[in-house]
C-alpha cells in the first residue's frame, strides 16, 4: 500500500510560527525530508523523527526521495520554509505526479505556511496593506530580462513590492540593479522601503529606509525587502521601532 506525502510550509523557522496543521502533519509522518538548513531548524522540535535532506540545487532529487519513501508505504513530510506554494516545492512535486506514471497513485497534500512576505511585513509594520506583488530576484529559473520587466511594471502599476532572494554570493549587486530599474521606471528616490533579515529567528534585524538609500544597501539571501507604493510612509514609534506603513485608504 502506498503512503502519502505532505508538502509542508513551515513558516519563518520557529515552532511558534508554524501552523497547527503543519505541526500535526509532521507528527503524523514517518520521515521528514527537506533542504538541509530547514531540516536542521526542525530537528530540535521533533527529536523522535527520522530526517533526510539534500543540499541546494538538488531539489528534484529531494522530490524523488519523497516519492520513493511513499512508494514503500511511508507517510512523508517534505518541508519548505514559508509556504510550499510560494517559490517552494509544491510545483515540482505536482509536476512529477502528473508526468511520471510510477507516482500516479501517491496522495499529495499541501499544508499552507506563512510566507516571508507576510511574516516580514508583520515585523516591519504594514508595508503590504494595499495591492502588492512578490518578485524574486533570483535568475536561476527566470531570465533577468523577465525580472526587469516585472519590476518595471510593478512600479508603473504603483504596487507595493516584496522582493525575495535579493542577494547571494553570485548576485551581490542584484538588489542595486532592481532599485535602479525602479528609479528608471518612475519611482521617486524618497519612496519608503524597508527590509527584514532572519525573519522569526534570534538574529532578526529590521530597517526602514528610502529607495535611494536602499540602492546602496547590502543584504544577504535570508533577507526580504519591501518597497512601498507611492503613498507609503515611514515613521518611528515611541519605542524607536521603524514602521513602514502602506495605507489601505480608510479615513481616520
Amino acid at each position: 500500500m502506498n503512503g502519502k506525502i505532505f508538502i509542508v510550509g513551515t513558516g519563518p523557522g520557529s515552532y511558534e510560527q508554524m501552523t497547527l496543521e503543519a505541526i500535526n502533519a509532521i507528527k503524523e509522518s514517518n520521515i521528514i525530508i527537506g533542504y538541509t538548513v530547514y531540516t536542521d531548524l526542525l530537528k530540535p522540535y521533533f527529536p523522535d523523527k527520522e530526517f533526510a535532506s539534500t543540499p541546494m540545487t538538488k531539489e528534484i532529487e529531494r522530490c524523488r526521495l519523497c516519492f520513493d519513501y511513499a512508494l514503500k508505504g511511508k507517510i512523508v513530510s517534505l518541508v519548505c520554509s514559508g509556504d510550499a506554494g510560494v517559490y517552494g516545492m509544491a510545483s515540482p512535486m505536482f509536476q512529477l505526479l502528473h508526468e511520471e506514471k510510477q507516482y500516479k497513485d501517491i496522495e499529495l497534500k499541501i499544508i499552507a505556511g506563512v510566507t516571508a512576505a507576510s511574516s516580514g511585513a508583520a515585523v516591519l509594520g504594514a508595508p503590504l496593506n494595499h495591492d502588492f506583488c512578490v518578485i524574486s530576484l533570483s535568475n536561476l529559473m527566470t531570465p533577468w530580462n523577465v525580472i526587469e520587466k516585472r519590476i518595471s511594471c510593478a512600479i508603473k502599476g504603483d504596487f507595493a513590492i516584496a522582493l525575495y532572494n535579493p542577494s547571494s554570493h553570485k548576485r551581490k549587486d542584484y538588489l542595486k540593479k532592481a532599485c535602479q530599474i525602479m528609479l528608471d521606471s518612475g519611482a521617486d528616490k524618497n519612496r519608503s522601503c524597508g527590509f527584514v533579515e532572519n525573519i522569526g529567528r534570534k538574529e532578526t534585524k529590521v530597517q526602514a529606509c528610502t529607495l535611494g538609500e536602499l540602492l546602496e544597501k547590502e543584504v544577504n539571501m535570508f533577507t526580504t525587502v519591501f518597497i512601498g507604493n507611492s503613498q507609503s510612509e515611514i515613521f518611528i514609534t515611541e519605542n524607536n521601532v521603524p514602521v513602514l506603513l502602506t495605507k489601505r485608504g480608510y479615513t481616520i
